[in-house]
């Protein structure tokens, strides 16, 4: 997308930069070449208030469909200060760290598009840039017993002065030249591809291992690779193409991530519409059944109404709609252990899935992308239980033993199930969960986000599973 800066007097400030038009919002107003084409809006006017030429320029960016920053909806979230402040205590011990070696009780920091100028206080200006999405934004830290936030306001150009305006510039430029500024030191290639992480993650979906096969099969594709963390949403700029390998939830910031990103058009797995579809159990359920996916005998419990049908025995299995790699997922053997089960997960959610308990020694996995499939599993259960993994009580975890089969020696029905499952989702990344009963293929769940681990996943193409996947980026970049 072309690039523009609005402001209300261009010739004032020197904000050329190469790709970049500087307008007046008269003429983003006025002029229909900004209203047919798409394009990414940086509004710099001398005020955001409700109802002001500024307040409009984001109003109608969005109304066009063009991605702007502020949005309109930061610019609310400014006009009621208690609810950032909110947002900022999830955040202290990082503040606190940052605000260490001040000895005053009071502290202003500016921060311009991430930047504030001096190494000491970097993660904290990221930080809220991250949080709010604004050019300028003046916060105010107080120190009682310890640093808290205490206002944060946006600024405009004419509230700079002129030692701050060359700050402003740097970061102004690295903002809008995204990766062209960020990746000069290496050999120029066509894209950049970010790998979102998280060393807090107790089962991510790809080991390091794999991880160094995904940026060894992106580089040779083509793409320059870098390693980010929940800290860097707001680089995403810079970026062509985002990779998630973070377990994936609707209420976590991966999925914030995967809307940014998407939002300013990059190639993202996984997508947020798949997270949003995947993640829940009761969504798939009913997506599933309407289809007529054969999935095993399932049944929606209510908060309000938690009478066990009669055409259910026991054993049963009851699951958490959000919960994932076995966690979330009861069996319960006799009544009483259904009452403090769904007491537990009902603390959780209203709906629940109660569904028939079918013992297997294994449940297939089909990964699929681009509505074709890519791998073939059989996942065991775990010795002496009847879930893949045995979650113990101090978090420590058991997984059963694998088998990676090639696509053409697995049965065609399951492959076919497997496809017909992921093209109620999307285009994405998929690993199809089926249990095979009396010759049947039952889809216990499709899963965003799937495993892919070394010497598991790619047991049979190797490498050629990574170069797979770095081609559905290509193909959507190209």
């Amino acid at each position: 997308m072309a690039k523009l800066i609005i402001t209300e007097n261009p010739e004032k400030w020197d904000l050329e930069f190469e790709g970049v038009t500087v307008v007046t919002p008269t003429t983003y107003f006025g002029d229909a070449e900004y209203q047919s084409k798409k394009f990414k809006i940086i509004n710099l006017c001398k005020s955001h208030q409700y109802q002001s030429v500024g307040y409009y320029v984001s109003l109608l960016a969005e109304a066009r469909g063009h991605k702007v920053i502020p949005e309109i909806a930061t610019l609310q979230d400014f006009r009621f200060p208690s609810l950032i402040k909110d947002d900022a205590e999830d955040f202290e011990d990082m503040i606190n760290e940052s605000l260490n070696g001040i000895s005053e009780s009071k502290f202003e920091l500016r921060v311009y598009f991430g930047h504030t100028g001096e190494q000491a206080f970097s993660r904290l200006g990221a930080l809220l840039f991250n949080l709010y999405q604004v050019p300028i934004v003046q916060a105010v830290f107080v120190k009682k017993e310890k640093w808290q936030l205490q206002s944060l306001k946006t600024l405009h150009l004419n509230e700079i002065g002129e030692n701050d305006f060359p700050m402003l510039q740097k970061a102004l430029h690295f903002y809008v030249m995204g990766k062209n500024v960020v990746r000069k030191k290496y050999a120029r290639k066509k894209y950049d591809l970010a790998i979102l992480l998280s060393p807090e993650d107790q089962t991510p979906p790809s080991c390091p291992k794999a991880i160094q096969k995904f940026i060894a099969a992106a580089e040779k594709k083509g793409f320059n690779v870098e390693i980010i963390t929940k800290n860097d949403i707001g680089k995403l700029v810079q970026y062509d193409a985002l990779l998630i390998r973070v377990t994936t939830n609707v209420n976590h910031y991966t999925y914030r991530f995967a809307k940014k990103a998407e939002s300013e058009g990059l190639v993202v797995f996984d997508d947020p519409n798949s997270i949003l579809k995947c993640t829940n159990k009761v969504y798939l359920h009913e997506l599933l059944v309407a289809n007529k996916i054969k999935v095993p005998k399932s049944h929606i419990l209510r908060k309000d109404h938690q009478e066990i049908p009669s055409e259910f025995n026991y054993p049963l299995v009851i699951k958490q709609p959000d919960g994932s790699f076995s966690k979330g997922v009861k069996k319960i053997a006799n009544e009483e252990e259904l009452k403090p089960a769904l007491k537990e997960l009902f603390s959780k959610s209203e709906l629940l899935i109660l569904q028939e308990f079918v013992p297997t020694s294994y449940d297939w996995r089909v990964g699929v992308i681009d509505g074709k499939p890519l791998y073939v599993c059989k996942y065991y259960m775990a010795q002496n239980h009847w879930q893949i993994v045995d979650w113990k009580k101090n978090g420590e975890h058991r997984e059963g033993k694998s088998e990676t089969l090639k696509v053409e020696d697995a049965p065609a029905k399951l492959i076919e199930t497997a496809v017909k499952a992921t093209s109620l989702i999307g285009k994405g990344l998929y690993g199809v969960d089926i249990k095979e009963i009396d010759g049947h293929f039952c889809v216990i769940e499709v899963n965003d986000n799937p495993s892919i681990d070394a010497g598991v996943e790619d047991k049979v193409l190797k490498n050629e599973l990574y170069g797979r996947i770095m081609d559905a980026y290509l193909n959507r970049l190209n």
